[in-house]
C-alpha cells in the first residue's frame, strides 16, 4: 500500500507544475511572435498600420530575439533555437547597413545634398551653418512654413542657395527645394500624394543636369497606411535619360517593403551605401532620442555615394541627412 502511494506521489511530482506550464506557454508565445515578425520582414508581407509601423523596429526585433534565445537556452532549448533563427533572419536584413556597399564608377560632377524636416520651426541659423559647412548644392526642406522660409533667408540662405522651388504652407504640408545653381520646376514628373512634394531640374556647371524631388508622404498611421503605400509607389522611377535624387522624410525605413520596392526601381539609399543605414533620424527630441531611420537621400543607382552624415538641428523632431555624391 505504501509503495503504491509513493509511486503515485512520484508521478505527481514529475508532472509540470501550473507555474512551469504557464512559463513555457509564455515562452512559446513570445518566440512565435518573433518568428512571425521575421517572416513578415523577409517576405515583405506587412499589412495594416500597426504591422507596417512595427517593421521600422526590426533592428530592435533582432536584438530582442537574441536576448530571448539567451534567456531560454537552459529552460526551453527548442524555443531558444526558434528565437535564435528569428534573430539570424532579422540580423541578415539589417546588418549590411553598417557595412556599406561597393560604389559604381562615377566620373561626373560632385553633388552635395542636405535634407531636413524643419517641423515648421527648425533653427534657421543652424541650417544655414550646415549649408555653409558642407558646401551644400541642394537643400530639400520638409514641413516648410512661410515664416520658416523667411527666417532661413534672413539667416543667410538666400546668398548661399539663391535658386529655389518652394511650396511653403502652414502646418506640415509645405516643402521646398533650395539650390546653388539655376533650377526649373518640373510640374509633370509625377503626382504627389500626401504633403507638397516639389520637383525641379538643376543645371550643373558644364551643361549637365540633375532632377530633385523633395519627398514627404503622410505617415502610415491608421487609415493613411494605404495612402502611404500609394504615395511611395507614385514617386518617379529612375530614368536612363536623367539622373534623379529623391530627398526627404519618407516616413519609411529600409524594413518597409514599399520603400524597398522604390529602391528596386533603379535607386539606392545613400546612408545604406555608406554604412550609415542604421543611424536613426526620428524622433529627435530632448526627452526621446532618435530610434528609427525614416529620413533618406535616395539616388540613381549609377551615382556613387562618397559620404553620408546625420546632423542635428535644434527645434525640429527630425535629424538631417547630408550626402556627398558623384554623378555618372
Amino acid at each position: 500500500m505504501s509503495t503504491a502511494v509513493g509511486t503515485e506521489q512520484a508521478a505527481a511530482d514529475d508532472r509540470p507544475a501550473p507555474k512551469r506550464r504557464r512559463r513555457r506557454w509564455m515562452s512559446w508565445t513570445v518566440v512565435a511572435l518573433l518568428a512571425l515578425w521575421a517572416a513578415i520582414r523577409v517576405g515583405g508581407l506587412e499589412q495594416g498600420s500597426f504591422v507596417t509601423q512595427l517593421m521600422t523596429a526590426t533592428p530592435y526585433g533582432a536584438a530582442l530575439a537574441a536576448l530571448t534565445a539567451l534567456l531560454l537556452i537552459r529552460r526551453n532549448r527548442p524555443a531558444a533555437l526558434v528565437a535564435a533563427l528569428a534573430c539570424v533572419t532579422m540580423a541578415a536584413c539589417v546588418l549590411p547597413r553598417v557595412i556599406g556597399a561597393d560604389q559604381p564608377v562615377a566620373n561626373g560632377a560632385p553633388l552635395r545634398v542636405l535634407t531636413i524636416n524643419l517641423f515648421g520651426r527648425g533653427d534657421a541659423q543652424t541650417v544655414v551653418d550646415l549649408v555653409r559647412e558642407y558646401d551644400v548644392e541642394v537643400l530639400s526642406t520638409l514641413e516648410l512654413t512661410p515664416a520658416e522660409a523667411e527666417r532661413l533667408d534672413a539667416a543667410g540662405l538666400k546668398e548661399l542657395l539663391p535658386y529655389r522651388v518652394l511650396q511653403a504652407e502652414s502646418g506640415a504640408t509645405g516643402s521646398g527645394i533650395y539650390t546653388k545653381h539655376p533650377v526649373t520646376e518640373l510640374t509633370d514628373l509625377f503626382t504627389p500624394i500626401g504633403h507638397n512634394m516639389p520637383a525641379a531640374s538643376m543645371a550643373l556647371p558644364g551643361g549637365s543636369a540633375v532632377e530633385i524631388v523633395a519627398v514627404h508622404p503622410n505617415p502610415p498611421l491608421g487609415r493613411m497606411e494605404q495612402e502611404w503605400n500609394t504615395a511611395l509607389g507614385a514617386l518617379p522611377p529612375a530614368s536612363p535619360s536623367a539622373v534623379r535624387v529623391l530627398a526627404g522624410d519618407f516616413n519609411a525605413s529600409l524594413d518597409h517593403s514599399a520603400f524597398r520596392d522604390l529602391l528596386s526601381r533603379g535607386y539606392v539609399d545613400a546612408a545604406d551605401q555608406a554604412g550609415r543605414g542604421l543611424t536613426p533620424t526620428w524622433p529627435n527630441l530632448r526627452a526621446i532620442p532618435p530610434v528609427i531611420a525614416i529620413d533618406h537621400i535616395v539616388a540613381d543607382e549609377r551615382v556613387a555615394v562618397r559620404r553620408v552624415e546625420v546632423v542635428d538641428v535644434p527645434r525640429t523632431d527630425h535629424r538631417g541627412v547630408f550626402a556627398e555624391l558623384r554623378l555618372p
